[in-house]
């Protein structure tokens, strides 16, 4: 016991300052405590080692798209038509997660400008349920995209995900191929389709909208990948190489364009739609 405790026991009339448990922000990484307006003043990257947070809805539209966007609604779909229950039902799942996050479900998309450049950005949110992939992930994919049709621009999609949502079954993994024919659509009408790969990117939505792009961006250090690291040596029985589906090795062999830093990811997406989409539709 410290002699200021002391003297504060025995002067009651001396007020303990409340000290708020939200002031620091521990690395992940390295494990550096950060002044957590520090921490989000640098956009959720660690100064230290530069290890990028993860990052909510909100933040990452505010931080790509020039003020003055405008949120898309989210879509109306059948909560729970399977009447799934683990531990818990379905449906006391989604207040949980409603409860704590700002939006309807893990996908929140935005019309606007990116330095100038008109574009739909379409952001999965992992604290959302580990942003899983359901059906109202897929209709407000496929609403995202439909609006860059309609607006004649490029759709940005920022995606983090564990995969698809396994309480709704079949039903999300229909998602898979209703994303990918809008893909297509975009692609035959010429606009720009670009995925930023944020940590963690895995499971259905790699193996659907998440690869189709037409650029691959990635954020420094993002685990990118379809199944585990321990599923796959397991399946076959051989050690994987360091820093396997982490971006920078995914770019060294190909799978990813570029990996970019958060702080220059905007200012290179709206490069990329200025040279990606027709000046028709400029």
């Amino acid at each position: 016991m410290s002699w200021l405790t002391r003297v504060r026991e025995r002067l009651p009339f001396i007020s303990k300052r409340e000290t708020p448990d939200n002031l620091w922000v521990k690395c992940p990484r390295c494990t550096e405590m950060i002044f957590a307006k520090e921490y989000e003043a640098n956009l959720s990257v660690c100064p230290k080692c530069e290890h990028h947070g993860r990052i909510g809805a909100d933040a990452r539209l505010e931080q790509l798209l020039d003020e003055g966007f405008e949120l898309l609604p989210a879509p109306t779909v059948t909560e729970d038509p399977l009447k799934f229950r683990d531990s818990k039902r379905y449906t006391d799942r989604l207040k949980a997660a409603r409860a704590s996050n700002p939006h309807h479900d893990a996908f929140t998309a935005a019309y606007g400008t990116m330095d100038g450049r008109a574009a739909v950005v379409g952001v999965q949110d992992f604290t959302f349920m580990g942003g899983s992939m359901g059906m109202a992930v897929g209709d407000a994919f496929i609403a995202a995209a439909q609006r860059a049709l309609d607006e004649k621009c490029g759709f940005v999609c920022v995606t983090a995900a564990g995969g698809a949502r396994m309480q709704e079954g079949i039903l999300s993994l229909m998602q898979m191929p209703r994303a990918t024919v809008m893909t297509r659509r975009l692609r035959d009408a010429g606009l720009p389709y670009i995925v930023v790969l944020a940590d963690p990117t895995t499971g259905g939505v790699t193996a659907s909208y998440a690869m189709l792009g037409d650029v691959h961006v990635a954020e420094p250090g993002a685990l990118i990948g379809f199944a585990g690291q321990r599923v796959i040596q397991e399946t076959i029985r051989e050690q994987l190489p360091e820093g396997f589906q982490r971006a920078e090795y995914l770019h060294k062999h190909g799978m990813v364009d570029m990996v970019v830093d958060r702080h220059d990811l905007k200012a290179t997406l709206a490069r990329l739609l200025d040279y990606l989409t027709p000046a028709k539709a400029a």
